[in-house]
């Protein structure tokens, strides 16, 4: 774990979070810690009410909770979303941006790439003809940047990733390693007993603050763009395939497959290994479960689980169903035979 930064008072930790604090407001903080094995000088959280017991027992000399939890004398800052002012301090205490070193020996920069102030190209970082830096942004070793490709100020290209030609990446947005921005789209006409590669000439744009997993790919469009809009997270190994689009604040979790030309809305989630056929919409505000297989366009502000996906509600009614197949078949087996011998007694 990386070193924290200076001690702060609850009082000022409060102050950041906008919480109130019930406690001493002096006492000094220096990092973040889980409930369990957090000593005094850490902060904690509860954000799920079933571990509210733990708050007795932590050592921790802060607790972040949502108002009117019962404390067990410790201190406590109330905050909204205990989960939220965590992710916050723990940016606060430990995330402290390196200091820029420029265009580094060992990589290899084209003569005509345009790169802002306060860049970092590591070592065996390529970037070639026509590339665009914003300002603060950073690319690790490894990295390749085709020709023409722009990326905005204080985004993070990490090590072996990959964006092809004319694409264009936003500001503040974080490409894990090993990821594909560009790659062509899966298109081939039939000829014959053969096929024919469709040119794939569009390109790929993310919006500001879009997070890429580690090995995941983003394909280019054939003719226009594939876009992920704004705020927008993908985890590791995701695959969005050509002349898609996806709304803004997302989330799609690992290993969920989207195919060609769908559109999905804003804040939908798609759980893991959830597969999208193509052409298809998926509205604002969608929850799909893990696994599920998407066969048909989804309205909005529901969830859907299942293959093929249905209502939540009604997919947990048809799996609670499954463990008791094996008696219902034997009801029926039964029921059956006892029908069979009314029949018979009746002829």
């Amino acid at each position: 774990m990386p070193l924290p930064a200076a001690s702060r008072t609850l009082k000022e930790i409060a102050e950041y979070l906008g919480g109130v604090i019930r406690g001493d407001e002096n006492h000094l903080i220096n990092g973040l810690a889980p409930l369990e094995t957090a000593d005094p000088d850490k902060i904690t959280f509860l954000a799920n009410p079933k571990y509210a017991s733990k708050v007795a027992t932590t050592g921790a000399g802060a607790v972040l909770m949502s108002p009117g939890t019962e404390s067990f004398g410790r201190n406590v800052i109330e905050v909204s979303n205990p989960y939220l002012a965590f992710a916050k301090l723990l940016t606060l205490f430990y995330v402290q941006k390196a200091e820029p070193l420029g265009v580094m020996n060992g990589s290899i920069v084209a003569p005509d790439a345009s790169l802002e102030e306060n860049v970092t190209i590591h070592p065996g970082a390529v970037l070639s003809s026509g590339v665009k830096i914003g300002k603060g942004s950073v690319i690790y070793s490894g990295a390749v940047i085709y020709q023409d490709v722009e990326i905005g100020n204080d985004t993070t290209i990490h090590a072996n990733a990959v964006i092809r030609e004319r694409c264009r990446i936003g500001s503040r947005c974080v490409i894990q390693p090993g990821a594909v921005i560009g790659s062509d789209g899966f298109g081939y006409a039939p000829d014959g007993t053969a096929y024919y590669p469709i040119p794939q000439i569009g390109t790929v744009v993310l919006e500001d603050d879009v997070e890429i997993g580690a090995n995941s790919c983003i394909d280019r469009a054939a003719l226009e763009i594939t876009l992920i809009k704004r705020g927008t997270k993908l985890d590791n190994l995701v695959q969005v395939a050509h002349n898609c689009t996806i709304g803004e604040e997302c989330i799609i979790v690992s290993q969920v497959g989207i195919s060609g030309s769908t559109k999905i809305g804003n804040h939908v989630t798609l759980a893991g290994q959830a597969g999208v056929a193509g052409h298809l919409t998926i509205g604002d505000n969608v929850m799909v479960g893990a696994q599920s297989g998407v066969p048909s366009s989804l309205p909005p502000n529901a969830g859907y689980s299942g293959t093929p996906a249905i209502a939540h509600n009604e997919w947990l009614k048809a799996v609670s169903i499954i463990p008791r197949l094996p008696e219902l078949k034997r009801a029926l087996r039964a029921l059956e035979k006892r029908v069979n011998e009314l029949e018979k007694n009746r002829e």
